[in-house]
């Protein structure tokens, strides 16, 4: 499901980092050799590399990558080459922090990964911010958005896969009636998004169908223009279909008057690891394009590079 490619036979960590600082020495920075090294190797790989190229050459990978690239190339290269939880720690900081109501990237952390890569997201948070993702997003978020996003980050939700049909079945008849009655962020609706297994979750939307007929995010779109709405329909979709969800951010970062590089960043780097290929899958299909080319026609120099390196285009 990974779109990452790593070569069969991996370099020394030593000789990886000697290339490295290759890269950063002389009169220009040779990105090419940052990409066919940092986008071609896994996350305990690039951590090896951090650590030996900070005990080599008495600075952080990190830093050095700072002082030599520049733009949109390296807000991609540092993301890419953080831990995941890391990289989730400082995408979630980033929208607390400046937050607005059409913000996706703490739904994507809360909803689109397990509850041990949450807790893993909130750990790193502590250690590089001093504080907690709770405490931020309580502080900068307002209304009902910090009624839904708090007890979201907040949630460590059971993984496993057991279900109570009954409850599913009661529990989709209660937000039936709370989205009929416009309450959208009503107590019930929340505790039940922010607390339930993913397994339930499904479980419940499953019998909201068969109980009226149609998806419950058909319910959730009485106003298009409701980023409330809209908040709650990206979470039932990373949920249920996370390829698709993706599919569409990267589809609206890539259809629009201007390429809205930060969400096609954040979604590439996030899930190159992860269900990248099923994210390319499901937007060839939605769009009868390939989503390298699609990328490639949107994007230019070695920031197109690394996005379609990541995307594991030959």
């Amino acid at each position: 499901m990974a779109t990452l490619t790593v070569p069969a036979a991996v370099p020394p960590v030593a000789e990886d980092c000697e290339q490295l600082r290759k890269a950063f020495k002389g009169w220009g920075t040779n990105e090419k050799l940052i990409i066919s090294i940092l986008a071609h190797r896994d996350a305990a790989q690039r951590r090896a590399i951090r650590r030996a190229y900070a005990e080599a050459y008495g600075e952080e990978l990190l830093r050095a990558l700072n002082n030599e690239i520049h733009g949109k190339f390296e807000r991609v290269v540092i993301l890419w080459t953080l831990d995941p939880a890391e990289r989730d720690a400082v995408l979630a900081n980033e929208e607390a922090s400046k937050w607005h109501p059409g913000g996706r990237a703490l739904v994507e952390i809360a909803c689109a990964h397990t509850p041990a890569q949450l807790f893993a997201t909130k750990q790193a948070y502590h250690e590089r911010f001093k504080r907690s993702l709770e405490e931020d997003v309580a502080a900068h978020v307002t209304g009902d958005f910090r009624k839904l996003l708090v007890p979201l980050v907040t949630a460590y939700r059971y993984d496993g896969p057991e279900v109570n049909t009954s409850l599913a079945h009661s529990e989709a008849k209660l937000l039936h009636e709370k989205i009929h009655d416009k309450a959208y962020s009503d107590d019930e609706i929340i505790r039940i998004l922010t607390t339930r297994s993913k397994a339930q979750l499904l479980a419940t939307f499953n019998s909201y169908n068969d109980q009226f007929n149609h998806p419950i995010n058909k319910d959730l779109k009485a106003d298009p223009k409701d980023e409330f709405l809209a908040t709650l329909r990206a979470i039932i979709r990373c949920f249920t279909c996370p390829d698709r969800y993706f599919e569409k951010v990267i589809r609206l970062a890539l259809g629009g008057m201007g390429t809205d590089e930060n969400s096609l960043t954040r979604v590439i780097t996030t899930r190159a690891e992860v269900d990248l290929k099923l994210i390319k899958e499901a937007y060839q299909k939605r769009n009868s394009v390939p989503l390298e080319r699609a990328v490639a026609k949107d994007t230019t120099r070695d920031y197109e590079d690394i996005l379609l390196a990541l995307l594991g285009a030959e």
